[in-house]
């Protein structure tokens, strides 16, 4: 990588076989970034907070089977519909974001607890997702109350983890921008 200095501005280049290509500015891709990381963080944050204040998990893990309403991620009633979309992009934006606004020390704090609290999120919610949701949801059959409520009370607690790591990174990532639009 080479710097190339333009009319007000440093831009990254990328030496390719002989040829150079330019990128977009440093600054440019950071601020779309964190644009990605302030929508599927808040997207995350609701959609955690609808999950515990209607008490879906309750809900999805003491449905019967049926032909309309399948026990599977992807399910009539289940989340997964939801989230599919936006949530592989939190950590990585959160990251991708931290990476490309390192360059400026008024975001930096900022940019690192986001990246901490998307990632710290995302192990959360792949612990729920392999060891938690497949026993509570996703088994043929209902499981009784003496075995559904230990992982009900594990789910919320791991959720509420998920929760606070979420709103942690969507402030953390809102703080940052405003930051970045003040030091303009």
């Amino acid at each position: 990588m080479v710097l190339v200095f333009g009319p007000g501005r440093c831009q990254e280049a990328w030496i390719v076989g002989m040829r150079q290509t330019s990128h977009v500015p440093r600054d440019v891709l950071a601020e779309r970034l964190l644009g990605v990381a302030e929508l599927t963080h808040a997207h995350w944050f609701f959609g955690n907070l609808y999950e515990v204040q209607v008490k879906v998990p309750d809900r999805v893990a003491g449905a019967e089977p049926s032909s309309e309403l399948p026990r599977s991620p992807f399910g009539a009633g289940s989340p997964g519909r939801y989230y599919v979309p936006l949530a592989p992009l939190n950590a990585p934006a959160a990251i991708g974001a931290l990476i490309a606004g390192w360059n400026r020390p008024a975001t930096r704090a900022s940019l690192i607890v986001a990246a901490a609290s998307s990632a710290a999120g995302a192990a959360a919610t792949a612990y729920v997702l392999r060891f938690l949701n497949p026993k509570l949801f996703f088994s043929p059959h209902p499981l009784s109350e003496n075995e559904r409520r230990p992982l009900l009370t594990r789910w919320y607690r791991v959720h509420a983890f998920r929760l606070t790591a979420s709103a942690v990174a969507l402030t953390a990532i809102h703080q940052a921008r405003t930051n970045r639009l003040r030091n303009r």
